[in-house]
């Protein structure tokens, strides 16, 4: 007779057979879950550095990012200031100026209207921000909602300061 306890030929075979299996059916598997990854060209466009050396005061330059437009605006000492006077209880959606730049002399958003997807012109409309023509959508100089349909201020994307000349957007 046989100790019931001691491992038989047979319960080892069965270990074996299951453990190759399930080796096997992970390597038919795992190439089929791999290419489910984004592939090199995708994984670039995830963030671009823009040169910003040649930006003048008051200015502004647009790039894409990801097939969308940011807007990168290099302000006036004016323009952060009448940015930061406006009193929050008159914004739509209310956002210091300071929240939204983290260096008060560059202004990087999303050039998207947040009404219907449009792009607005730059240095227009009745707060010397952005205009959107397309429903009458009004910025200002923050990028902030003033006047008109759209719901929210334009968005700021995620940004960083390689060094005083380029921006790393994504």
């Amino acid at each position: 007779m046989s100790d019931p306890k001691k491992p038989k030929r047979r319960d080892f075979l069965f270990t074996a057979s299951y453990t190759i299996g399930a080796v096997g059916v992970g390597a038919a598997v795992w190439p089929l879950i791999d290419q489910m990854n984004p592939d090199a060209s995708v994984k670039a466009l995830a963030s671009t550095e823009v040169d910003i050396s040649s930006v003048e005061p008051g200015k502004s330059i647009t790039v894409l990012w990801r097939g969308k437009p940011v807007f990168i605006k290099r302000r006036t000492e004016e323009e952060i200031a009448e940015a930061r006077a406006v009193k929050l209880d008159e914004l739509k959606h209310p956002e210091k100026d300071e929240d939204r730049a983290k260096n008060p002399e560059w202004l990087v958003m999303l050039g998207i209207c947040t009404h219907l997807g449009c792009v607005p012109l730059g240095d227009k409309g009745d707060y010397n921000g952005w205009f959107c023509p397309c429903h009458g959508s009004h910025y200002d100089t923050s990028g902030r909602i003033r006047k008109g349909p759209a719901p929210v201020n334009m968005e700021i994307p995620k940004y960083e300061f390689v060094n005083s000349n380029t921006i790393k957007i994504g």
